[in-house]
């Protein structure tokens, strides 16, 4: 169910990277309902945006492309209220059967791209009177699941970044903080149901893993986000914000 929207974000200035994906949809149209100014970032337009909703093509791994976005909403808004690191990719191989070019991509993707895009956002973010920076972590960056190594590496590297962030621009009036969604019904998790043979089996199975006995949709991360990026959130700094339907509260995981 989602939100009544209310106007909490009105003419905020916000980015999202990986903004046409399951999550990074989710956060724009949130947003956009909330009256923000939403630029969604992306290498591909996979459905139509949201009304309102401003596309920049957007490689989050390239330095020129970080600054090439920047500059635009520099020329068209001059300031940023709102960054979110929302562009992720999985790749699911043990560390034996991940390759060097493999690893490179994920940490270029994950890491790097949240580093890029935020490095080139903080003048942008100085010039807001309540700058909010929500990076994606997961739960894998606390636990693992198997064969998920590089993943998992990713996003712990993500959630380090994320308190040095917040510890270095909190006296700038720069705030923070990491999501960290379990499973959630993306096309990322699609895929992963994709490998099995028995796609139903599965996909209970990883419902009932859960004590909620559900996996997640995209608007409940985006419920979040919405809360963090605006004033209601405005003493939340420097936290990972875990969100996994209290998957990650029990003593053991079912292996599936």
């Amino acid at each position: 169910m989602n939100a009544t929207p209310r106007d909490y974000l009105k003419d905020r200035v916000a980015v999202i990277t990986g903004g046409c994906g399951g999550i990074g949809r989710a956060i724009c149209e949130r947003f956009a309902a909330e009256g923000a100014i939403v630029y969604s970032t992306d290498q591909h337009i996979h459905d139509p945006l949201p009304n309102g909703v401003i596309y920049q093509n957007h490689d989050v791994t390239q330095e020129d492309s970080a600054k090439f976005l920047m500059q635009r909403v520099q020329d068209e808004q001059g300031k940023l209220d709102i960054l979110v690191n929302a562009a992720g990719i999985e790749i699911e191989e043990t560390i034996e059967d991940t390759s060097l070019e493999q690893w490179n991509k994920m940490f270029a993707v994950n890491v790097t791209g949240t580093f890029l895009t935020s490095k080139y956002a903080l003048p942008l973010l100085r010039k807001s009177e309540g700058a909010s920076v929500i990076n994606f972590g997961s739960y894998d960056g606390f636990i693992a699941d198997p064969q998920l190594a590089a993943y998992c590496a990713s996003k712990g590297a993500v959630h380090a970044l994320t308190k040095a962030m917040a510890c270095d621009h909190g006296p700038e009036g720069i705030r923070v903080n990491a999501v960290c969604p379990g499973y959630v019904d993306t096309p990322m998790l699609q895929s992963f149901f994709g490998s099995s043979g028995d796609i139903e089996t599965l996909q209970q199975a990883v419902r009932d893993v859960h004590p909620m006995r559900n996996y997640g949709q995209p608007e409940d991360i985006a419920n979040l986000v919405n809360w963090l990026a605006g004033d209601e959130a405005r003493y939340a700094s420097g936290q990972l914000w875990v969100i996994d339907g209290g998957l990650s509260a029990q003593v053991q995981q079912m292996k599936l």
